[in-house]
């Protein structure tokens, strides 16, 4: 179909707005990844797709498509860990202590990273794999490598400067085949969303109040574990744990970020737990939380 289209479907206004079919998501998300219409025509349809908003059933279109241009890589008893590609501004990454944690329980991260993507200005996974000794437990995967369609869209991206659907898609992106996955969402209402859009991927969704909207959880939250069409609700709480790690509401850098990782506080290593203990629990390892928290 003219692209055109489209682009009239999501950005003439209320009135004259309408939702695109899975089918027609589907030629969409093709003709973007394929670069075949001007970046400008691109740039407007993704902002006007997010202002309309963007439909479960077009959210599913596309990233159907974008498993078709994608590499799969397995990786057995995995979870994947869906990080936003804008990175982390104000906390420390907690993965690589995480799977320190989870090496004698055999349970392998899945993680995939590439360049900085709008709209915040944070440390990416990539900077942090590329500058940390990882565990032999991490599987790092490389979008320019998996999906390079995906990643050549990172110039166009940045320009326009905003958020996009492609934020939301771009977090699960189904490399290993893991039957279980957990990313994070910043309020209760993406819940639904999200189990709607990925639960399909997987034996077991987990969706967390995580840091910056990352996996992490660094201090009082609720998880929402999917399982077809039920949803169960849990709260954690560190001080439950005994951890009184006080999170940063202020812009870190890199080093500091790092620094973090090479000379963790104690009280940052039992958060670190903690995150090792919700992804047992996920995978089914542990019966709840605190068993696994105790197992640890």
């Amino acid at each position: 179909m003219d692209f055109f289209k489209y682009i009239h479907a999501v950005g003439t206004g209320p009135k004259s707005n309408r939702d695109l079919s899975f089918d027609e998501a589907k030629d969409m998300m093709q003709q973007i990844l394929d670069q075949s219409v001007p970046s400008e025509q691109i740039a407007a349809f993704l902002l006007g797709w997010r202002l309309k908003p963007e439909t479960n059933e077009e959210f599913q279109g596309a990233l159907s498509v974008c498993d078709l241009n994608s590499i799969q890589h397995p990786v057995p008893n995995s979870i994947e860990l869906g990080y936003p590609f804008d990175g982390k501004a104000k906390n420390p990454y907690i993965f690589p202590l995480v799977a320190q944690e989870l090496q004698k329980e055999k349970l392998n991260l899945v993680i995939s990273g590439d360049l900085k993507q709008p709209a915040k200005d944070g440390i990416t996974v990539k900077e942090i794999v590329t500058q940390t000794p990882l565990s032999d437990n991490i599987y790092y995967f490389e979008r320019e490598e998996f999906f390079n369609k995906l990643h050549k869209l990172t110039d166009i991206r940045n320009r326009l400067g905003l958020r996009t659907a492609f934020n939301t898609i771009e977090k699960l992106p189904g490399i290993a085949q893991s039957d279980y996955a957990i990313t994070g969402v910043f309020h209760k209402p993406y819940v639904k969303k999200y189990s709607e859009i990925f639960k399909k991927r997987y034996k077991r969704l987990a969706l967390i109040q995580g840091n910056e909207g990352t996996p992490e959880i660094f201090s009082k939250g609720r998880l929402w574990i999917v399982e077809g069409d039920q949803i169960s609700e849990y709260k954690i709480d560190p001080n439950n744990f005994d951890i009184n790690y006080k999170k940063s509401w202020e812009k870190i850098t890199l080093q500091e970020s790092l620094q973090q990782l090479q000379e963790p506080s104690q009280e940052y290593k039992k958060l670190a737990k903690l995150n090792a203990a919700i992804y047992l629990f996920v995978t089914q390892k542990a019966d709840s939380i605190e068993d696994a928290y105790a197992k640890l």
